[in-house]
């Protein structure tokens, strides 16, 4: 259970420093508006996103169990988070945070951590690419331009309202989430190492601003970012709303201990280093009670933010530590700024992150599994989209159980996700 960051700084030297530092400024800028962006999908304000990647990211770095995990608000709760504010509104999401802080917390010091790497890797892989197809799904009224009242929360009911506004399209704004869509994608593939998501949606928003285009910005619909972190509250708190809220928040701990786990599982292949799941897992549940004491989101390990991390030359936690102060003083000095963000750059950096989530790489891996393992995975995909995510991984995970029952008298094929 002993955080890493206690072993690292053992020896720690004026060269880790100035590299975690590089590394920490680096993600910082990946993180913020890909927090923003988050956020606004989730149905939230935008500044929960950066108030989630401060304090979650800050403490999941500090009481982590990995080398170079960098925490916050991911897409993977988007779905979730979206349905929990809907029905129980923000403060509901609040006190279901808080409580799948306690859950992770308990679950470290219960040594749990490293139970999740047994989930199926199937129902991993199907309810990840179904919470791809939602988040793509929710990102099109942005990219679109298309204005009006939110779309229905539900898969099919969303399909039809963008259908039935069709007429209403944006040409302006297809545009602008086009030209990010192709700036981020060929900066990725000339300059990985270089920032270029942050390079892609500046100069987009800048061309919105300086040409006067009829996009929707940050600013035009939410007004400016607050230049300071909200006060600490506790959320309302009764039996009734604890009993409401418990499968939400085992929801939210649940993705939350596999994301996280996945996401160092990923790190350690890169710096060819090993993690303390249960240190892990505890470290996330306090990131999520100090985030919903700040009227933050989940937050949870950010495979994609720790990749960035380690090409950038992170080495230790204190380069998460670092990100989390650099995104504060950031916040700080020059919130106003991204109020410029166009919505519909924003909208394209979230459809990237959603193509991204499906793993279009596997697809030919998927489809020469075991007919019953990509059975598992299209079911638990489907149930993802079209019924509820709480459906989608008691139903996944419980066949998934019993397959492996069925096969204990054949050689084992599954194997821990890889991710």
């Amino acid at each position: 259970m002993q955080p890493k960051i206690l072993t690292t700084l053992k020896g720690y030297d004026a060269r880790q420093a100035l590299g975690d530092a590089l590394a920490g400024l680096t993600v910082a800028l990946v993180a913020i508006p890909l927090s923003i962006a988050i956020a606004i999908a989730s149905g939230a304000d935008p500044a929960t996103g950066l108030v989630t990647a401060i304090i979650g990211g800050l403490i999941i770095s500090l009481l982590g169990g990995s080398r170079v995990q960098i925490g916050g608000p991911t897409g993977a709760f988007i779905v979730v988070v979206y349905g929990v504010i809907a029905t129980h509104g923000f403060d509901g999401l609040v006190l279901a945070t808080l409580m799948a802080g306690v859950i992770l917390v308990l679950a470290g010091w219960l040594r749990l951590g490293s139970l999740v790497a047994h989930v199926p890797e199937p129902v991993v892989n199907g309810f990840t690419i179904g919470i791809g197809v939602i988040i793509g799904a929710s990102q099109l009224k942005d990219f679109l331009g298309i204005g009006g009242p939110a779309l229905p929360a539900d898969f099919v009911p969303k399909v039809a309202a963008l259908w039935d506004a069709r007429g209403d399209i944006n040409p302006t704004a297809v545009g602008a989430g086009l030209g990010a869509l192709v700036l981020i994608v060929a900066l990725r593939r000339l300059a990985p190492r270089f920032p270029g998501l942050v390079v892609a949606v500046g100069v987009v928003s800048a061309a919105v601003l300086l040409a006067n285009l009829p996009v929707d910005t940050i600013a035009s619909r939410y007004g400016e970012l607050p230049r300071s972190l909200p006060m600490p509250a506790l959320p309302e708190v009764t039996l009734e709303r604890l009993r409401e809220l418990f499968p939400s928040a085992l929801v939210i701990a649940f993705l939350a201990a596999i994301e996280s786990l996945l996401s160092a599982m990923v790190a350690d292949r890169m710096i060819g280093g090993s993690h303390r799941p249960n240190a892990e897992v505890a470290a996330q549940g306090w990131a999520n009670i100090g985030s919903a004491l700040f009227g933050g989101l989940p937050a949870t390990g950010a495979i994609a933010r720790t990749a960035t991390n380690v090409r950038a030359g992170g080495k230790t936690p204190v380069a998460g530590v670092l990100h989390a102060l650099f995104i504060l003083l950031i916040m700080l000095l020059a919130a106003p700024l991204a109020g410029y963000m166009a919505m519909p750059a924003l909208a394209a950096l979230l459809l990237l992150t959603a193509w991204n989530m499906t793993e279009p790489h596997k697809w030919r891996e998927y489809m020469s599994a075991p007919l019953e393992d990509r059975a598992l995975l299209l079911l638990t995909a489907v149930l993802t989209v079209l019924a509820d995510l709480t459906v989608a991984i008691g139903v996944g995970v419980a066949l998934g159980l019993a397959l492996r029952l069925r096969r204990r008298q054949e050689p084992s094929d599954w194997k821990t996700p890889d991710r």
